[in-house]
């Protein structure tokens, strides 16, 4: 059975966010908990994901949400055959431009997100009114990252403010890139 590793964005997830209502219900969900949630350096969070990779004993499905998602295309770029061999598939939910003009200052190195392939099944969740990334440029990296790009209408930053609740249709799409 493959490992879900939630990665959170910046600030993690909160308590009504749907991230941490999935590792609720799923007690085999695990929380890649990073050492700085605020202003923290992209290399930094590559580097812990990778740890936390390695000591895997078996496969994993991440499930990224916001800079996040400019998290595992950083990773992917860098990772070794052996840690991205354990990857099974990606759900890259709001994944926000750190180029753009609402991207906030402090976080280091999330920009440029890389536009390459990810090795691995993935599907990106955009919504029609994020104010941290257009549908163009979300659009844009599920292209680069050859991943299905779904979009959900007037979701926001698809976060613990867009009344998701457990968010069933992502769980769903989950369910999709876990088999």
């Amino acid at each position: 059975m493959n490992t879900t590793l939630i990665l959170p964005g910046l600030g993690s997830s909160g308590p009504n966010h749907w991230q941490t209502r999935w590792e609720k219900l799923n007690p085999s969900f695990r929380r890649v908990e990073q050492k700085e949630w605020d202003t923290p350096r992209c290399e930094d969070w590559v580097q812990h994901l990778d740890d936390v990779i390695a000591s895997l004993s078996g496969n994993a499905v991440l499930v990224a949400h916001s800079s996040a998602c400019a998290l595992v295309a950083h990773w992917t770029r860098q990772a070794s055959a052996a840690n991205l061999a354990k990857i099974h598939g990606a759900l890259l939910v709001g994944p926000s431009d750190p180029d753009g003009p609402n991207y906030p200052i402090g976080p280091a190195g999330f920009g440029p997100v890389p536009l390459i392939e990810l090795p691995f099944p993935s599907i990106v969740v955009a919504s029609t009114d994020d104010r941290y990334v257009t549908i163009e440029r979300a659009s844009e990296y599920a292209a680069a990252w050859h991943s299905r790009m779904v979009v959900i209408q007037n979701a926001g930053h698809i976060n613990s403010t867009s009344g998701l609740g457990n968010w069933p249709e992502g769980l769903e799409l989950l369910k999709q890139i876990q088999h």
